[in-house]
């Protein structure tokens, strides 16, 4: 899966007039996620939170310090968007880079909690809540 900056997921955002091509990137963004092996798509790795499916693990690759990479997928195509969004923001970074990420403000940016349900946000939330806690279990390693 490729990486982004939050500047240029806001460029990308920009350049859509409606909402409703907005939902149609976010849905296609979560194509571009890698097809998650059944056997990780079990309770260990589902994240709590959400209406929807969402499992999502992670690796750490040794450089000093070590970059955590994420795979994860959901059963639902716009869910699988937005923890797209979120694997492509902090694929290849270190565990601290992820905790200082800060997830409010994009999401703010990006106008989702307006257009977002609120199941939808707490599910979101839900998901980096879940991304955090795997960048803890990295940084202690760093």
């Amino acid at each position: 899966m490729r990486t982004t900056t939050v500047e240029e997921l806001l460029e990308d955002f920009e350049f859509l007039d409606s909402w409703e091509d907005r939902y149609r990137y976010i849905i296609e963004l979560g194509d571009e996620l890698e097809d998650m092996e059944s056997e990780l798509r079990v309770e260990e790795h589902r994240v709590q939170g959400c209406v929807s499916n969402v499992w999502l693990v992670a690796r750490f690759e040794g450089s000093d310090p070590p970059r955590i990479f994420f795979r994860a997928d959901s059963d639902s195509q716009l869910v699988r968007g937005l923890v797209a969004i979120l694997v492509m923001l902090c694929n290849g970074k270190s565990a601290r880079s992820v905790l200082a990420f800060d997830a409010d403000d994009l999401f703010t940016r990006l106008e989702l909690r307006n257009h977002l349900s609120r199941s939808r946000s707490n599910g979101l939330f839900s998901m980096v809540k879940r991304i955090r806690a795997l960048a803890v279990e990295g940084a202690a390693g760093e």
